[in-house]
């Protein structure tokens, strides 16, 4: 199903959830995890890498359930194991056995929860700006988590997502409000990451030992200028996860994938072929 509207692509059903993802490309699968930022979904999160990245792998970028277009269900629990289960449903709803994964930021603790619990069903890992290790929560995360909608608010948020302001322009305001206060999304979103805010960083967060377990061939990207999420926090997966290089983007905040993104769609390209 295809509506006008570029957020809505593909839907499944999945762990009984209908769900909305795009589909892009053709070889090895690629699983795509957005972030968490408000009136966030897989297109907005991806839609300016996924055209690079869908020359050589088929491309896969669902909503993570409480975001985007796919449906919200009665009674869903916003923690980590259910949404990996969910994720798990989505690949299986696909009949795909095994997937190289890139998870943006709370998308980044997701995946390592993914390969930590199915370690036979991902193949790499690419760790953006990922949460999924300990750290105090920034005061750019407390804002973006505690997001309460409104124009002047939304404003507030978007501008510790980039490092170039000029970047956040009043239509990408705009669109991110509107899509902030879509039915049913503003009371998702107030729900998965309730005061005090510290302990849903904690809940998302893997122990040093089961990351220390995680074999997949892993690469950490982060924004040297990242307000967000610390760059600390990819320095210690990169020290955890043996098997796993880094690379650091000057002059870059939280989006990477926006504000490098030919740099960052070839460097995941290239890590994914080898």
């Amino acid at each position: 199903m295809t509506g006008t509207d570029p957020e809505i692509g593909s839907s499944i059903i999945a762990a009984g959830i209908r769900t909305n993802y795009h589909d892009m490309g053709n070889g090895q699968p690629v699983l795509l995890i957005h972030g968490s930022g408000p009136g966030v979904s897989a297109w907005a999160n991806w839609r300016t890498v996924m055209p690079a990245l869908s020359r050589q792998h088929r491309v896969i970028a669902p909503d993570i359930v409480g975001f985007g277009y796919t449906d919200r269900p009665d009674g869903f629990q916003f923690t980590r194991d259910s949404w990996t289960a969910h994720l798990v449903a989505f690949v299986d709803a696909l009949d795909l056995p095994k997937v190289s994964i890139v998870g943006n930021s709370f998308g980044g603790a997701l995946a390592l929860w993914f390969a930590s619990q199915y370690p036979d069903r991902a193949r790499r890992l690419v760790l953006m700006g990922s949460a999924g290790v300990s750290f105090p929560i920034t005061p750019a995360l407390d804002a973006v988590w505690g997001y309460q909608p409104s124009l002047e608010r939304m404003a507030e948020v978007m501008k510790f997502f980039a490092f170039d302001r000029s970047r956040i322009t009043d239509d990408l305001i705009r669109l991110r409000y509107e899509a902030s206060i879509r039915p049913g999304i503003a009371e998702s979103y107030s729900e998965m990451f309730p005061s005090p805010r510290q302990s849903a960083v904690e809940a998302l967060a893997l122990s040093d030992d089961r990351i220390r377990q995680i074999s997949q061939k892993t690469l950490v990207v982060h924004g040297r200028d990242d307000r967000v999420i610390p760059l600390q926090t990819s320095l210690r997966l990169n020290q955890l996860i043996d098997n796993s290089e880094m690379h650091v983007f000057g002059r870059c905040g939280h989006w990477v994938q926006i504000e490098a993104g030919e740099r960052f769609a070839a460097l995941v390209d290239g890590f994914l072929h080898r």
